[in-house]
């Protein structure tokens, strides 16, 4: 089934592309869109429908795209914007929808804005970030830190004050308590619109906006309970209520909404770095003026395990009300799902069960390229790194280069058939091993386990649509009903590596569904589970 109206993105699938590390056709080792777009066919494979382009705008690239300084341009890294226009067109072409990242809360450092907003402090955009004398003793205006490591304050020789940048210092933060600001932003988000794309994923959107008063964040209050930084960060012992996720950000969000709304089709989710992040989720897709979808670091955490899933599921229900949420496992700034996860275990039938896990969950998904060949994190040298967050907290933090090497194609080629030159970053042997033409012809594969169950979903709307209601089951499994007008499903997932079988309580028979790829059993009301193994029934609807 696709969805062509205008709620196609809610219990959809994006595909989250990292073009720097997707295919390379110049030869240069870094990937581009030309890359992307030769690879669209395989994308549409795949049954999702729409993808997630990380940012290709023109970069000094201290943070790989995501300090921008020219938001209506690409980057001659990655092409240019004939290049992009074949791409969208290709993509429609196909039926997948193309989202864009926006990189709003701050810009480079090279950015013509803050080029002229640091020479003085009385010049045209001079209130375009934010600005802020130092204390009587000369150190900064309060204790806010960088995600990054280190203040979040770095001085300006030339108007004497310090600016915000909440990651790297070549990154400061824009001011949003300016309106011209934010006109500014939505133009440039009007400017792609107009280009044709069908959404936008918007990095750290909670940054939008920080207290006027410049407070100081008081001390975590369990700091090693934090989901937005890895605990040799000392950010995690700040609870940051003044320096993010402030209230005025709503009202901006509304202001780009009503943008989006005067296009056909359009969509947003938002990337929310919270700790505890369930709560602003509902809040900042509540009703039908703010983000379509939002996501949070909940699921992309080293914590996992039956039991933390269903509850991060249940307290997420009973806040979301009319909010919709999508579900990730992996992406570009984090671990990879099944090292993270499955440590020394991992196997391409926990990659399945993972998957099947992401697509049965109530909201929509974001899928992180590799996920579908079941890569694992890669273990990238020190002298190879390449991320500054991983240089600075190193050895106990890695970076993310590990989730960002590049994706292998050909098992036979050179560097996995991502590039003819020297890869950014290198291609592992293990992951050749698992390159898409190795996977295509195997049926067992775990790409081809993504593209069975990807089309099996699509004939199911209770996993697009329908409410979800949690069921006790022995340690390790996770059962749930999936529930629309339509049709209601029994799940069961085993996430562990031994079988399980348990009777199904309550009265509940469900008739086992097949054509998804897995081997989970029921007979007699016991439902048999193999090691990571899956199985959906078919209940009766309800009458009302």
């Amino acid at each position: 089934m696709k969805r062509d109206d205008q709620n196609w993105w809610r219990g959809g699938v994006i595909y989250q592309i990292y073009p720097r590390s997707y295919l390379d056709t110049s030869g240069d080792g870094i990937g581009d869109l030309r890359g992307v777009t030769e690879k669209l066919d395989y994308i549409a494979s795949l049954g999702v429908d729409a993808i997630w382009l990380s940012p290709f705008f023109r970069s000094p690239m201290k943070d790989f795209g995501y300090d921008v300084s020219d938001y209506r341009d690409v980057d001659p890294m990655f092409g240019s914007l004939e290049d992009f226009d074949a791409l969208v067109i290709k993509a429609h072409a196909l039926g997948l929808k193309v989202m864009i990242d926006q990189v709003l809360s701050h810009t480079s450092d090279q950015h013509p804005w803050f080029i002229e907003s640091r020479e003085s402090r009385d010049n045209a955009r001079a209130d375009w970030y934010v600005w802020a004398d130092p204390q009587p003793d000369g150190s900064p205006p309060n204790n806010w830190l960088s995600i990054f490591g280190g203040s979040a304050w770095e001085w300006g020789t030339r108007r004497r004050q310090y600016y915000l940048h909440n990651f790297l210092t070549s990154q400061p933060d824009l001011n949003f308590h300016n309106p011209d600001v934010q006109d500014a932003v939505l133009a440039d988000v009007q400017f792609w619109l107009d280009r044709g794309v069908d959404g936008f994923r918007l990095d750290t959107v909670n940054f939008y906006f920080h207290d006027q008063q410049l407070r100081s964040n008081p001390p975590a209050r369990d700091p090693y309970a934090a989901t937005t930084a890895p605990p040799d960060n000392p950010y995690i012992f700040q609870d940051h209520v003044y320096d993010k996720t402030r209230p005025e950000n709503i009202d901006f969000l509304k202001r780009f909404r009503a943008l989006l709304d005067r296009y056909t089709d359009r969509a947003s989710v938002g990337e929310l770095g919270v700790d505890n992040a369930l709560e602003a989720m509902a809040e900042y897709t509540a009703g039908r003026n703010r983000l379509h979808m939002a996501y949070s670091f909940e699921l992309l955490t080293p914590r996992t395990g039956a039991a933390y899933i269903r509850k991060t599921i249940e307290d997420l229900e009973e806040s979301i009300g009319d909010g919709w949420v999508c579900w990730s496992i992996g992406n570009h700034d984090v671990m990879r799902v099944v090292t993270r996860w499955g440590g020394d275990e991992a196997s391409a039938e926990m990659s399945k069960a993972y998957l099947a896990l992401l697509l049965s969950l109530r909201g929509s998904v974001c899928i992180y390229q590799g996920e579908e060949l079941g890569l694992d994190e890669a273990d990238i040298p020190y002298e190879r790194l390449q991320d500054p967050y991983g240089i600075k907290f190193w050895p106990r933090f890695k970076g993310r280069d590990g989730c960002r090497t590049p994706m292998p194609w050909h098992r036979g080629e050179p560097h996995g058939g991502f590039t003819r030159g020297e890869p950014w970053l290198p291609v592992p042997a293990e992951h050749k091993a698992l390159a898409v033409d190795v996977q295509d012809t195997q049926e067992d594969s775990v790409l081809n386990a993504y593209r069975r169950l990807l089309k099996w979903r699509r004939d199911h709307p209770a996993l697009r649509d329908g409410s979800i209601r949690f069921l006790d089951a022995p340690e390790d499994v996770l059962l749930f009903i999936r529930d629309c007008d339509e049709e209601r499903l029994l799940v069961a997932i085993n996430l562990a590596g031994e079988a399980r079988q348990f009777p199904l309580s309550g009265g509940l028979r469900a008739e086992s569904l097949g054509g998804h790829g897995f081997s989970g059993s029921e007979s007699g009301g016991e439902v048999m589970l193999p090691p990571w193994g899956v199985w959906f029934g078919d209940l009766p609807i309800l009458e009302e």
